[in-house]
């Protein structure tokens, strides 16, 4: 590129293959994930894996992407620098709100062998306490009484039931987002709508239809205009919508296919088990549970990113005592894992000062996410006769954060599908105490005998957060 000269968009330069996986949910993470292995496998061992994105919502994404043929761009921020990739796995990206019919199309489309989903915890319409669909759902009830859905969850149902009228094959549904048990979960939403629709197509959608569990392992923050000009200068072209994340990547996944169909993706590092659940528990757990801890105490203390929060050293202490003393006494390891080392790694990654990955990012969406995070982990400490006060400062601060105001009074935009109702709940009490219990009383986030267990030590812990701040009772903490 000649200095001074605007750089080329990007283009496709490979043929796109024939669709083999339709994915709901085309965001960042999966663009930087499963879409790489995906290329990865296909380049590796063949086959037509070619992948049809679905935006159930914005156009934002095919508009950036559909100029470039929907290639795109992945940059690498390692802690030594900076390193492009051009990704070509993806064919197409269809936004459902437009049009419904086509995305039903492309999924009874019998080369179709697998629909994944990255649509975070709220796309499910279920519980987030219980784990089953929520039937008052507003888009559940309209699923209900309509041939052309708008959940995730009536998009795979309404699909399977067009390949059952058609006689096909059911295809493959594998959740890869961060959920205990995440195909047990899709599993259980998806039959209990169908069964709601069409008893018969439950019944084969359960006989036929196969709903791996996994579990997925990247951070990728979200893309900024820097970073879009830093691609630029570094790979000589324009991309509209790139993707940046860390050199770390791991994806485990059940076994367990339509047919046995499915790319080649052990061949590229994929780990294909049994049973997922001891990387799942110990991910959710160690990772996500921590790294939801910072988000919202470190935001509370005032740290922009993650890698901010590791470098004030009191916080760096917090999060290595929750992994020591809190977290891998609740984890059973997964085979050849040291749980030691496997920390030691994360506060490796959390300190890489090329990711910047903002508390407020991370700390999006905290109803849905609490429970298999942190709730499962103090569950499970409290049956043992173990106390946590760390992780019950983790849960005061996601009470203090969703109550709108930081430390100083300035309002927090708080992004939660249950926002108004949280900030109503907070704002029903004037004192720490009766916020807490009014928090507490929402079912759909606490069940009732652990919203009892926690009343009185996240009572002190709020108390301390409004009286002392995040950071000093942080320090109080590891005292």
């Amino acid at each position: 590129m000649e200095a001074g000269l605007p750089a080329e968009r990007l283009t496709r330069e490979s043929a796109k293959l024939k669709t083999g996986i339709v994915h709901l949910g085309l965001g960042a993470f999966f663009r930087a994930h499963g879409a790489i292995y995906t290329a990865e496998a296909a380049a590796k061992s063949g086959g037509d894996w070619g992948i049809t994105g679905v935006s159930l919502q914005s156009s934002r994404m095919r508009d950036a992407l559909a100029p470039q043929d929907f290639a795109y761009s992945g940059l690498e921020f390692g802690p030594e620098g900076e390193t492009p990739e051009r990704i070509e796995i993806v064919s197409d990206i269809l936004v459902a709100r437009e049009n419904p019919q086509a995305v039903l199309d492309v999924m009874a489309d019998p080369d179709v062998r697998i629909v994944s989903l990255t649509i975070t915890e709220k796309g499910y319409c279920h519980s987030p306490a219980t784990g089953a669909l929520d039937p008052d759902h507003p888009d559940i009830v309209h699923d209900m009484a309509n041939d052309l859905p708008v959940s995730a969850p009536g998009y795979l149902v309404r699909a399977l039931q067009l390949r059952h009228a058609r006689g096909l094959r059911p295809f493959t549904a594998m959740s890869c987002d961060n959920l205990p048990e995440n195909g047990r979960l899709l599993r259980g939403v998806v039959l209990d709508l169908a069964r709601r629709i069409d008893p018969e197509l439950a019944d084969w959608i359960a006989a036929e239809g196969r709903f791996p569990s996994t579990m997925v392992d990247r951070i990728v923050p979200a893309t900024k205009p820097e970073d879009i000009a830093r691609l630029e200068e570094l790979a000589g072209w324009h991309d509209a919508l790139p993707v940046m994340h860390e050199p770390f990547r791991q994806w485990v996944i059940e076994d367990d296919f339509v047919d046995g169909e499915r790319p080649d993706w052990g061949a590229v590092g994929v780990e294909m088990v049994s049973d997922v659940t001891p990387f799942e528990h110990m991910k959710l757990r160690m990772l996500n549970g921590t790294h939801s801890s910072l988000a919202y105490l470190g935001y509370l203390a005032g740290f922009e990113t993650i890698s901010d929060t590791m470098d004030d050293e009191v916080m760096a202490d917090f999060v290595r005592y929750l992994w020591r003393d809190e977290i891998i006494p609740s984890l059973t390891p997964p085979p050849g894992v040291s749980l030691e080392r496997y920390a030691d790694a994360l506060a490796e990654r959390y300190a890489n000062p090329a990711i910047r990955h903002r508390t407020w990012q991370i700390a999006m969406d905290g109803s849905q996410k609490l429970p298999q995070r942190i709730l499962a982990t103090v569950a499970d400490a409290l049956k043992a006769g173990r106390s946590c006060p760390g992780l019950m400062l983790a849960i005061a601060a996601w009470m203090r954060y969703v109550s709108g105001d930081d430390e100083s009074g300035q309002p927090i935009e708080v992004k939660d599908p249950l926002a108004a109702e949280l900030r109503a709940l907070s704002d029903s009490a004037a004192d720490a105490e009766g916020k807490v219990a009014a928090l507490l009383s929402l079912r759909s986030v606490f069940p009732p005998e652990l919203a009892q267990s926690l009343q009185a030590p996240v009572t002190e812990a709020y108390r301390a957060l409004v009286e002392k701040g995040a950071r000093a009772a942080v320090r109080e903490v590891l005292q």
